[in-house]
């Protein structure tokens, strides 16, 4: 008996990380120590810090890993999978510093590893972060074949007087909406169940009308430029949850955001009808076309939606921070 026929290709794993790690370098920072293939990912702190905190965040794609293996369109689902950490840290004001992946799968086929792993690359690229290693685990058994999972872990630093934690936060407030690419990685287990009974011409023309595997748009260099100008007092990252769920995690105890209501794309419209989603469920499990939001004050509101937009964002003022009404 030998490990291949237990079902794990070791060479095809050595194989595998020659082949993605001239990927990896494409993404690597001054601040990367050594490269791909140690044990372990070393990173200097940036010289310019004075008072660094770490920021780190962890998570996955979800369901919409299975509609992209579905649909066998895998070479973009990697973008999501930054996008998902890499927006959770410019809550906070960090810069992120780099990422490591984790891709498990029943069999690994080398061909469908690369177009995950350039996704991967991409998304780090927009994120301005490296790409320092990751873990590829052959898991038959555990994975059906032609299945697989991906989980990602950022690691980023911010200035601690230039942290963003909410506590800045006033009455009168801006609150400036970033749009949604689409879905971003949220609600899919609710998106397949509607497309589930739907024949597979059917599913890939609704994946094509509505783009439904549309990347998780980066906020990062964007965020980055407007808190380098201006004073960014509040930032939410709009995933599960909704809009008003994630922007009130961010604000202080006693306060809340009177939100406009706002035209949903097309394909929110599409997914409530579909499913016959109530408004409310709606607003509970998807973006409805605002990926991010920051806070501002008044006076900023100009200049915010202007660097935004130089930034390549769409950007709109969407309400207003407001006292609740039991501290009134």
């Amino acid at each position: 008996m030998d490990y291949k026929g237990a079902g794990v290709n070791i060479v095809a794993g050595e194989n595998f990380a020659r082949r993605i790690a001239h990927l990896a370098m494409r993404t690597q920072r001054a601040e990367i120590i050594g490269g791909i293939g140690g044990f372990a990912s070393l990173c200097a702190i940036p010289s310019h810090y004075r008072e660094p905190l770490l920021v780190t965040c962890t998570d996955g794609v979800g369901s919409k890993l299975q509609l992209a293996i579905e649909m066998q369109a895998l070479d973009e689902v990697g973008i999501d999978l930054v996008a998902m950490c890499a927006n959770d840290l410019i809550v906070t004001g960090g810069e992120p510093l780099l990422f490591l992946d984790y891709y498990a799968t029943g069999a690994l086929d080398l061909d469908a590893g690369e177009r995950l792993m350039r996704g991967i690359v991409r998304g780090c690229e927009l994120a301005g972060c490296s790409l320092a290693g990751g873990e590829t685990a052959e898991l038959p058994g555990l994975y059906a074949p032609g299945q697989c999972e991906l989980a990602g872990f950022a690691l980023g630093i911010v200035e601690k007087k230039r942290l963003i934690d909410g506590h800045a936060v006033q009455i009168g407030d801006a609150v400036i909406a970033l749009a949604s690419s689409g879905l971003h990685a949220n609600g899919y287990s609710l998106v397949r169940k509607i497309i589930g009974a739907e024949t597979e011409h059917h599913k890939h023309s609704m994946l094509t009308r509505y783009q439904l595997l549309t990347p998780t748009r980066i906020y990062v260099k964007a965020m980055r430029a407007v808190i380098q100008q201006i004073e960014v007092t509040a930032i939410a990252h709009i995933t599960g949850g909704g809009l008003h769920h994630n922007l009130q995690r961010v604000l202080p105890h006693g306060l809340q955001a009177h939100i406009v209501p706002h035209p949903w794309p097309e394909v929110f419209h599409w997914l409530k009808s579909a499913g016959d989603v109530t408004s409310e469920e709606m607003m509970r499990v998807f973006n409805c076309g605002i990926g991010m939001v920051c806070c501002v004050r008044a006076q900023d509101i100009n200049r915010t939606v202007d660097i935004l937009t130089e930034c390549g964002e769409r950007a709109w003022r969407i309400g207003t921070i407001e006292q609740t009404p039991n501290d009134r």
